[in-house]
């Protein structure tokens, strides 16, 4: 997995403020595991922001960064999408980390895709700044942006076999 400052893990639809206000403090991500008892977290069942403008920042999702929205006005996405890895990672950062940064909102999402050179070009073309790039890390390629309400965004493209 991906480590960052201080041995911060990277975060796939890291929502550490949604996480932290449900008071969770475990990981979604699927293990090989003895069979656990009812009771316990399966996976990350969503990701809830708060914004001055819900819509407008719902459209930018949708027509910068390809999110299928629903008529109810959020997305759905699915853990089962060709290509996408097999794990969803929960993990907290250190406050005051650089991490997060330019950001000053207490989470970053992480989403994965399927050619980050595709995505990020498609990006650049809409006008969207790249604020760094790392193509040399051993669980695959990153570029990070932030959403006009000030959200970093990572974007992942997992290491393929």
């Amino acid at each position: 997995m991906r480590w960052g400052e201080g041995g911060v893990a990277w975060a796939l639809a890291l929502a550490l403020e949604a996480l932290a206000m449900a008071g969770l403090a475990s990981t979604a991500v699927a293990q090989t595991a003895p069979a656990q008892p009812a009771g316990h977290i399966t996976g990350l069942g969503g990701v809830f922001v708060t914004s001055k403008d819900p819509k407008a920042l719902a459209t930018w999702y949708r027509d910068v960064l390809g999110v299928p929205l629903e008529p109810w006005g959020g997305a759905t996405l699915r853990y089962d999408a060709p290509g996408h890895p097999p794990v969803v990672v929960w993990n907290a950062v250190r406050q005051g980390s650089s991490y997060l940064a330019p950001s000053q909102r207490e989470f970053m999402l992480d989403f994965a895709v399927d050619d980050l050179d595709a995505f990020v070009a498609r990006l650049q073309a809409k006008g969207v700044p790249i604020l760094k790039r790392d193509d040399s890390d051993p669980s695959g390629r990153f570029a990070w942006i932030v959403d006009p309400d000030g959200t970093k965004i990572e974007l992942w493209q997992a290491k393929r076999p």
